[in-house]
C-alpha cells in the first residue's frame, strides 16, 4: 500500500474501500482523495476481505459493493458493524431495487448510492456516514416513500399513518399539532381524511383498527 502523507491539520476520514473491480475502486479513490479530509486506508476484493481490513483498520467508512465473490456482503454486514459499530458503512451498487436498499439499512448501513451517481453523491454519503447520519440517494429514496405510502394499512400515507397512531394513543388535536409542528386545523383534516379513508367515525373505532393492525401494541 502507498505512503501517505498529512493532508491538513483537520482530523482525517479514513476509508476502507470494497468493490471487486480493481479500476472501479482506482477510479473512486481518486474521487475520493480529491478531498483534503479524506483519506482510503485500504481496499478489499471481497466482503471477508472488508472485515478483515475493518478490524484492522477501524476506519471512519466502509465503502461497500452488494455484488463481490464469496461471501455476500448482506451476509458479511451484521459482523462488520457488530466488529466496528462506529464506522458507517455506505452501500455502493448497481442495485436500484428498493428491496435491496431496503434490507440494507435495516442492517444497519447509512448510506446507500447507486454507482451511476457516485460523482454526484459519494463525498456526501461519506461525509454522512461519519458523522452518524443516514444518507440515502435522492431518486431511491423518493421510491421508498412512494412504496412505503402504497403499504400503508388502508392506503393512508405515512404522515396519516403517524396521525393515526397518536390519535390511538389517547393525543389530542391540539397536542398532535404541537408534536408534529402542525396547524390545528391541518391535524383536523388529516383526521377527517384518516376516518374517511377507513370508514370508521369514531376515536374509539380508530383505536381498534389500530390495535387490529398492530400500528399500536395492545
Amino acid at each position: 500500500m502507498k505512503t501517505e502523507t498529512p493532508k491538513s491539520d483537520v482530523e482525517v476520514l479514513s476509508i476502507v474501500l470494497a468493490d471487486d473491480h480493481t479500476v472501479v475502486r482506482s477510479a473512486l479513490r481518486m474521487l475520493l482523495e480529491a478531498e483534503s479530509d479524506i483519506e482510503v486506508v485500504a481496499e478489499a476484493g471481497t466482503a471477508e476481505d472488508a472485515l478483515r481490513y475493518v478490524r484492522g483498520h477501524r476506519p471512519s467508512v466502509l465503502i461497500l459493493d452488494l455484488d463481490m465473490p464469496g461471501r455476500p456482503s448482506l451476509e458479511v454486514l451484521p459482523e462488520i458493524i457488530e466488529l466496528s459499530p462506529e464506522t458507517g458503512v455506505v452501500i455502493l451498487t448497481m442495485r436500484s431495487e428498493p428491496e435491496f436498499a431496503r434490507q440494507a439499512l435495516k442492517s444497519g448501513v447509512r448510506g446507500y448510492v447507486l454507482k451511476e451517481a457516485a460523482d454526484s453523491e459519494l463525498v456526501q454519503a461519506v461525509r454522512s456516514a461519519a458523522a452518524g447520519e443516514t444518507y440515502l440517494q435522492p431518486a431511491l429514496g423518493a421510491k421508498l416513500v412512494t412504496e412505503r405510502a402504497e403499504d400503508q394499512p388502508g392506503g393512508l400515507s405515512e404522515r396519516e399513518q403517524g396521525i393515526l397512531e397518536l390519535i390511538a394513543l389517547g393525543h389530542t388535536n391540539a397536542e398532535i399539532a404541537d408534536r408534529l409542528f402542525l396547524s390545528i386545523r391541518t391535524v383536523e383534516s388529516h383526521r377527517a381524511n384518516i376516518q374517511a379513508k377507513l370508514d370508521l367515525g369514531s376515536r374509539a373505532e380508530l383505536v381498534r383498527y389500530a390495535l387490529d393492525r398492530g400500528i399500536i401494541g395492545a
